[in-house]
């Protein structure tokens, strides 16, 4: 008997929460559905009683024919086809009308015939498939269905040039990726089930990124965890060649039965083959060192320069109980952090890890709002105390660390925001502190800007983009930003005129380099070679230089752990020099405008 797909006599369901744009999509192609424009007869009842749902992969075969009962097309081969099924992921493949309604009806085994009119077959508007030439798109037409499996898929491809069967579950959450070496067993078959690569109890080996399995199977292993058995759909472009399959011509789509047995960690953390993390045993479960540890393990955080650079990035990416062997080549070992007396000078080590267990960073997910600012000033804490040892990158990046997580921070009233707001201006000047102490000059000035798009008077952030405008040769801005310090609060008088007798002694100090630099410069016929800096070592050093530049304030010398690197009415005066140009070109352009020239050659 046959009914009607397209009216199903229902009451309308109550309104649902937004659609996304995929379901509205669907929903208008579905207006398109009249009585009668989509019928469908049973044949053969299905075995169970489940259905086909979006994100389902259909595999089904199809014959079409006329309403005379001539066959147009089929994948059958007693009807001319080539024997091979369609597979549909429903909610992802283009597909006509007709499929993506009847689909969802069938159950698995069962046959059906759907009775189409052509506007739900090939002669949609705007049909997301093509029917090939000389297909009757215009008449009505009946499609013989088979429902030969449906499973929920994973999509590899976007394309879905690869998909993926889970059969059975594997353990734990990691999956293989470049360079890993696999250990796996592989069956492989055309899609109408001739057997390419027979079932052998030996298991492949083969390193991802080599080129040694099709890309599809490569991408598809990319997804399994240890132990998964899967099968894997892989269409023609991603049947590239390979010691495992060499030959491809006439393949179409080829299955893959995958056993993943095993799969080990190889990590290239350069990129350049010098420092290589291999891990040799997998970890299983946390260790806990209260009960397991005879010994007395190395314990340090991360991210605070405790362990040598190579060390700590190996460690970052272990899990509880991995064993690993690391070989690292000097610089990312003891030559630049203190080495052990019976490690040579510019030496590669290798380091055998056990990674007992580690603590993960506390979730702010939850929290009250004070519990959030204790633990934000736990971190500010540490990155203070990096800054006073002279750790500035390092210190730098647990300021970030929190700015990062205040972007998930909604306070609740006004008193929480002015908190809030106070205390992500005094993490982004110890940020922009940070920058200073390393010579990012420009970027110090970037992140004073933050807090003055915020609070165009907050002094200190005036005080600190002044002094990097000094550092920078900048003199005109810094002069700007220093008087306005005064303008916008009187209590910083001292500091600004301060800042600027410093400021102005910089100046002299540039002008004076710039006169030695260029002294004798015009004196010289044409075509004589100038000697530029020749009297620069008369006179010694500068002296003024060191001496000057060491007069910070106690602000700067001590982190404070509320307001910043700075107490709120002292302002630090950094012992930073730009470089030779930033500070001779603003007095040398004065010289040549004073001496009447636009522009200098120098020979």
């Amino acid at each position: 008997m046959a009914h009607d797909v397209g009216d199903d006599g229902g009451e309308l369901p109550p309104p649902a929460k937004k659609k996304t744009p995929a379901e509205e999509a669907a929903e208008k192609r579905r207006k398109k559905l009249t009585p009668g424009s989509l019928m469908k007869g049973l044949i053969r009842s299905g075995s169970s009683d489940a259905t086909p749902a979006d994100g389902d992969q259909v595999i089904i075969h199809c014959t079409t024919r006329t309403m005379d009962g001539t066959v147009v097309n089929s994948t059958r081969r007693e009807h001319g086809g080539k024997g091979i099924p369609l597979r549909f992921v429903l909610g992802k493949s283009k597909m006509i009308l007709g499929f993506a309604e009847g689909f969802p009806t069938m159950l698995k085994g069962e046959i059906a015939m759907f009775k189409m009119q052509p506007k739900i077959h090939y002669a949609e508007d705007d049909c997301p498939v093509t029917a090939s030439d000389g297909f009757p798109k215009d008449d009505e037409l009946q499609f013989e269905i088979e429902m030969l499996d449906f499973f929920k898929a994973k999509v590899v491809a976007e394309d879905l040039g690869v998909v993926k069967k889970i059969i059975d579950e594997g353990k734990g959450w990691e999956t293989p990726r470049e360079p890993y070496e696999i250990t796996a067993r592989i069956t492989a078959r055309t899609a109408d089930g001739k057997e390419i690569i027979p079932s052998n109890k030996e298991a492949y080996f083969f390193t991802i990124g080599k080129s040694e399995v099709p890309k599809g199977l490569e991408m598809g292993i990319g997804t399994m965890t240890r132990k998964e058995k899967a099968l894997i759909f892989v269409n023609s472009p991603y049947l590239t060649k390979s010691s495992l399959m060499p030959q491809l011509e006439g393949l179409e789509e080829v299955h893959f039965d995958v056993e993943l047995i095993q799969f080990i960690q190889v990590r290239d953390m350069l990129g350049d083959g010098r420092l290589i993390k291999r891990r040799v045993v997998d970890g299983k479960v946390f260790y806990d060192t209260r009960v397991d540890n005879d010994g007395e393990p190395l314990e340090f955080c991360s991210g605070e320069g405790l362990v040598p650079e190579g060390f700590e990035m190996c460690v970052r990416l272990m899990l509880p109980g991995e064993k690993s062997i690391v070989t690292c080549p000097p610089d990312f070992a003891y030559d630049k952090f203190p080495r052990p007396g019976n490690v040579p000078e510019g030496a590669t080590v290798q380091w055998e890890i056990e990674l007992l267990g580690f603590e993960m960073p506390k979730d702010w997910t939850g929290l009250t709002f004070e519990e959030i600012m204790d633990e934000a000033d736990k971190i500010k804490n540490t990155g203070n105390r990096l800054f006073k040892e002279g750790k500035y990158e390092l210190a730098k990046a647990k300021y970030d660390k929190v700015l990062r997580e205040y972007n998930h921070v909604h306070p609740h009233d006004d008193e929480e925001g002015k908190i809030f707001a106070n205390s992500r201006s005094s993490l982004q000047l110890n940020v922009a502190f940070c920058y200073q102490k390393i010579g990012e000059y420009r970027k110090s000035i970037e992140t004073c800007n933050k807090v003055l798009d915020a609070n165009p008077v907050h002094v200190k952030a005036l005080y600190r983009r002044g002094t990097s405008y000094m550092l920078l040769g900048e003199f005109d801005d810094a002069r700007n930003d220093f008087k306005k310090m005064i303008t916008v609060d009187k209590s910083s008088e001292a500091d600004a005129t301060a800042a600027l007798l410093k400021l102005k002694q910089k100046e002299q100090e540039a002008e004076k380099k710039a006169r030695k630099q260029f002294k004798g410069l015009f004196d010289k016929n044409p075509g004589e070679i100038s000697e530029v800096g020749a009297a620069e070592s008369e006179g010694g050093k500068d002296s003024g230089d060191a001496k000057g530049s060491g007069e910070a304030t106690s602000a700067d010398r001590n982190a404070d752990t509320k307001g910043g690197l700075s107490g709120e009415s002292e302002y630090a005066f950094e012992e930073e020099r730009p470089g030779l140009l930033g500070r001779v070109w603003p007095s040398a352009r004065r010289i040549f405008s004073s001496l009447g020239l636009n522009r200098c050659t120098i020979l």
